[in-house]
């Protein structure tokens, strides 16, 4: 709108449009110096809870957006990220690519989410064709499928670029915490309710995530003493985890089924429960990410609680701190799951509770 352009008002008079928040406004409504606004936006991490949450509150009452295009203009470089993705039904990438969102807005950039078919390789060449001809200041690309990875791998981008992919080995990436603290503690939990006999039920197997859980399963299996009596194939939803289990001819000999995700959790649950077995008091089921509604499946499922969003933060900030060139990005490591303990687990059958 060119200046002095005025709008109409609700009785037909003209308004003078409100001008855009600036970091000052932020200060002022947060009750904090400008400089602590402009901290939080860069991302540093050296800002007490109570300060960063008004400052967060006032960021949201007064709409505040930065001003990308004159820092743009100013330092001669783009502050856009594309991040690449797929799969985003799907609750982990989801909510990875909410959090790299989240985290790139903070930091003074836009994030501009492409997700690709993973099932057409052509479709995926194009489309990263497509998006290093745009005006970009890095690309975050957002892997868990083999063919995503290698797609990652061998196009030349023009720009800094972090993918953020799950290796198999999984010892550099933050989510072999899943395999050195999360796992381990699901298993153990399971061991002192009395389970010797397990069942896991895998994601499909061309995710490097769906390996590693396997992996992570067994060694904790083995580490505990306990024994695996079988791995059943799904595809992390819900209707997989159902028919892994509906459609077997008899039910394995175990006293607990380990899910890869909350989502297969729920479809062995109904399907155990159209079976005859009572969960807990028959067999126990437990599941992994900790989805917002685990807690009210019935019963309540016992899970590992993933923070996906401080893992995309984490990516985000390794990709800002190269782009930058300032070697250090400013968030670390994220959080280690953690166990949480509901109804969905009890003693096996025959332990005393």
């Amino acid at each position: 709108m060119a200046e002095g352009t005025r709008t109409l008002g609700p009785g037909g008079g003209s308004v003078t449009p409100a001008k855009a928040a600036t970091i000052y406004d932020v200060a002022q409504v947060a009750g904090v110096s400008h400089q602590t606004v402009s901290r939080f936006l860069k991302g540093f991490e050296g800002i007490r809870p109570e300060t960063r949450e008004k400052v967060v509150r006032a960021l949201d009452e007064l709409g505040y957006r930065p001003n990308l295009t004159a820092r743009s203009l100013k330092s001669g470089l783009s502050h856009r990220i594309g991040a690449l993705t797929h799969e985003i039904s799907n609750v982990g990438p989801s909510r990875i690519a909410q959090g790299a969102s989240a985290a790139a807005r903070e930091a003074g950039y836009v994030l501009d989410l492409v997700s690709l078919d993973v099932r057409n390789s052509r479709a995926i060449e194009e489309s990263l064709e497509l998006i290093t001809q745009f005006d970009l200041a890095g690309v975050l690309a957002l892997s868990s499928t083999d063919e995503m990875t290698h797609a990652f791998e061998t196009i030349e981008f023009r720009v800094p670029v972090y993918i953020d992919a799950e290796a198999d080995d999984a010892v550099s990436n933050h989510l072999s915490d899943l395999t050195s603290v999360g796992m381990p503690a699901l298993i153990a939990h399971l061991a002192s309710l009395g389970h010797t006999r397990l069942v896991h039920i895998a994601g499909p197997v061309t995710w490097s995530a769906a390996r590693n859980r396997i992996g992570a399963f067994d060694a904790a299996v083995e580490a505990q003493g306990l024994r695996s009596v079988g791995i059943l194939s799904g595809d992390w939803s819900a209707r997989s985890g159902y028919l892994a289990v509906s459609e077997l001819p008899h039910l394995p000999d175990a006293t607990a089924f380990v899910a890869a995700n909350d989502q297969m959790a729920l479809g062995v649950m109904l399907a155990l429960k159209e079976r005859g077995c009572r969960i807990p008091e028959d067999v126990s089921v437990v599941g992994i990410d900790d989805i917002p509604e685990a807690a009210f499946f019935d019963p309540p499922l016992t899970t590992l609680h993933i923070d996906f969003e401080a893992q995309a933060r984490s990516s985000v900030h390794k990709l800002i701190a190269q782009i930058e060139r300032t070697g250090t990005p400013r968030i670390g490591r994220p959080p280690a799951p953690q166990l949480v303990v509901r109804r969905s687990s009890g003693p096996a059958p025959g332990v005393a509770s």
